[in-house]
């Protein structure tokens, strides 16, 4: 069996404006179409994250995240970018909060986590 790569990844938000800014407006991955379904008080944002998709979904009153401790599932979401430093004071300047810098056990490169609108941490990686 094999996989061409990873198709989209599609997360729920809580609040499908706050999430938008966030994830077009802050992160500049670029709708590219929307799908709204009245019947079930929900709608699809389709967004171009270069390599992946990432698909906002809205629905009535979501259950918050998990958090501590952590339980089983997606753990966060991982970007990539050659401009670490530059990205990471664009985000602070955005008022995007980060974790303190440190360097992948891996990849010996940095990074650190931010978090979106529903708390779902986002790792930005050094490549």
């Amino acid at each position: 069996m094999k996989f061409e790569g990873v198709n989209h990844v599609a997360l729920i938000t809580a609040d499908l404006e706050a999430s938008m800014k966030f994830y077009i407006d802050i992160l500049g991955f670029q709708q590219f179409d929307r799908i709204d379904r009245p019947e079930r008080e929900s709608s699809i944002i389709y967004l171009d994250a270069g390599n992946c998709i990432i698909e906002l979904f809205s629905f009535p009153d979501p259950p918050k995240r998990p958090s501590y401790p952590e339980a089983a599932g997606l753990r966060h979401l991982a970007l990539s970018t050659s401009n670490f430093d530059q990205v990471i004071a664009e985000l602070n300047a955005q008022g995007v909060e980060s974790e303190p810098v440190r360097i992948d056990q891996r990849t010996g490169k940095k990074m650190t986590f931010v978090f979106d609108p529903d708390q779902l941490p986002i790792e930005i990686s050094e490549i």
